[in-house]
This record gives structure tokens, C-alpha cells and sequence, in this order.
């Protein structure tokens, strides 16, 4: 996987500002490791009506924003804003003093920070963000890993192995409203990264520069 190095901006809502280690949690929340001995099993049976109409109105939501925490493998926490155009487009906006930010164009992800002025960059179709930002989710196919029902809460894990290994990405909805609560990725180490969402807004206008990746910035380095 073709990775180019340059760097990211945003600091945390809720907490410390972003350090290494919550960059090495932002990190696991994209990349695919090696195998892992927390191998995710496929679900035991098909999903019910109930979660794939859950799951058919988020990927119908073609545009949202609002605000997030994300909580790394080692309890770190950092916060902002994020964006997300459907299909494959998102940015995570750290909040200050923190010089992280992530963007995905549809084709590409960018950790870059403005900081140092660095960037890593990978194919989105390598990393399990892909299933978030999908145009639709199937839950009859074999990328569905699990799927659990209660009464507060239903939660659909995905994963591919053939393109992201053993790295699954588990999305938690509410039963009642549809709307997405919480996602967390695990990587292959069995590491997990999630991102609570709040202050949701659905539906709205989006200028598609949020999504634009400064290649030429990248390309310069």
C-alpha cells in the first residue's frame, strides 16, 4: 500500500490535545495490519428486517456533520468535527491546538498535520472506512460479521477480509430514531478506535471543497 509521509491538525472537545498515541489510535482507526488471534465470526444467520431497514436509511443519508469523540486503544480522547458526503467522502476536523485532520476525497485517505507538515496517505478501498461511506449495506452478504438486536440498541459488524484482513468496523444504531450512534474499528491487533457522534445534522448542503485533498501539496513534499 503506497503511503506518502507529510502530517494532520485538531485538537480535543472533550479532552488532552492529540499526541502520539492518539495519532497511533487515528492510525489504527485506518490502517490493515497482519492476521490477528481476534478473528471476527461471520453472523449466524441473516439479519432481520428490522436492522436492514436500519441499515438501508443510513446509507440513504447522503449528507451529515456534526460533532465527535474519539476514543483511542489506550483511552486517549480527542474530539471535533466531522463531515460526511456519500458515497466515500469525510473529514474529521480536530479542534485547536491539535494539528490533525483526516479527509477522504471518495478515491484517497490523507492524515495530514499542519504542524509538521506531513501526510500519510492510503486507497480508501483499503481500509474499512470504505463500509461506513458505502453507497448501500447489504446486510445478506458476507461482509456482515454480526449483527445484535436489543432493545436500545442494534449493532452490525462488517468486514472483508479479502480487502481489509481482519480489521472490522462494528456500527451501533438507534432502534428507534435509525440514527447512528457510535462506529469503532478494530484492527488486526484486535485494537479498537471509536468515534461517539452527537449534534447530528442529516441532509445538508456540503461544499465538496470540505473533501478536496491538496495533492499538490502532497506531491511537493
Amino acid at each position: 500500500m503506497k503511503e506518502t509521509t507529510m502530517n494532520v491538525h485538531e485538537a480535543s472537545p472533550h479532552g488532552p490535545n492529540l499526541t502520539r498515541r492518539g495519532f497511533a489510535g487515528l492510525m489504527a482507526l485506518l490502517l490493515v495490519g497482519g492476521p490477528s488471534m481476534l478473528l471476527p465470526q461471520p453472523a449466524a444467520a441473516q439479519a432481520s428486517a428490522t436492522a436492514q431497514k436500519i441499515a438501508n436509511h443510513f446509507a440513504s443519508v447522503k449528507t451529515m456533520m456534526g460533532e465527535f469523540v474519539q476514543f483511542g486503544p489506550r483511552g486517549e480522547q480527542t474530539g471535533g468535527k466531522f463531515y460526511i458526503s456519500r458515497p466515500g467522502k469525510i473529514r474529521f476536523n480536530y479542534e485547536d491546538p491539535s494539528p490533525m485532520r483526516v479527509i477522504s476525497d471518495g478515491r484517497t485517505v490523507v492524515i495530514g498535520n499542519r504542524k509538521l507538515k506531513t501526510w500519510d496517505v492510503y486507497p480508501l478501498s483499503k481500509t474499512p472506512l470504505k463500509l461506513l461511506l458505502g453507497a448501500q449495506i447489504d446486510l445478506s452478504t458476507k461482509m456482515v460479521r454480526g449483527v445484535k438486536e436489543e432493545d436500545d440498541l442494534i449493532t452490525i459488524v462488517l468486514g472483508d477480509r479479502g480487502m481489509f484482513g481482519t480489521s472490522t468496523i462494528t456500527m451501533m444504531f438507534d432502534p428507534r430514531t435509525y440514527d447512528l450512534r457510535q462506529w469503532t474499528i478494530t484492527d488486526a491487533q484486535g485494537k479498537d478506535t471509536s468515534v461517539m457522534i452527537f449534534n447530528v445534522k442529516t441532509g445538508v448542503r456540503l461544499d465538496q471543497k470540505i473533501f478536496a485533498i491538496p495533492y499538490d501539496e502532497i506531491h511537493g513534499r
